[in-house]
């Protein structure tokens, strides 16, 4: 699985939209832990970086003008400083998601 690092908000300073992922919340959480915060326009957000040092990649994921949070499948929003973040973000979750379907076939 593609590996990453859960981090501060203080991290996502800069940051704009650059892609979606399609997903729920559930599967947010089981991947990213609970959301770090909502803030003014954002009910959920979670904030991670991908890679070390100069190479690393910053991501956010989160809602955007929602009253409550989008249980069901829903376009999360993903913020970077470049592409690579809704790149890495959309290969992580469909790894997950991967998985999760190997799992329940194998039942």
């Amino acid at each position: 699985m593609t590996k990453f690092k859960v981090v501060d908000s203080f991290a996502a300073n800069g940051t704009s939209l650059r892609g979606y992922v399609k997903t729920t919340y559930s599967d947010l959480v089981a991947i990213f832990g609970e959301p770090q915060r909502g803030g003014d326009k954002t009910t959920a957000e979670w904030v991670v970086t991908f890679g070390r040092g100069k190479d690393k990649v910053v991501a956010t994921i989160y809602d955007w003008k929602e009253y409550e949070t989008p249980m069901g499948e829903y376009n999360w929003h993903v913020g970077g400083h470049d592409f690579m973040a809704s790149v890495l973000v959309s290969e992580v979750v469909a790894e997950y998601q991967s998985m999760v379907c190997e799992e329940l076939s194998a039942e």
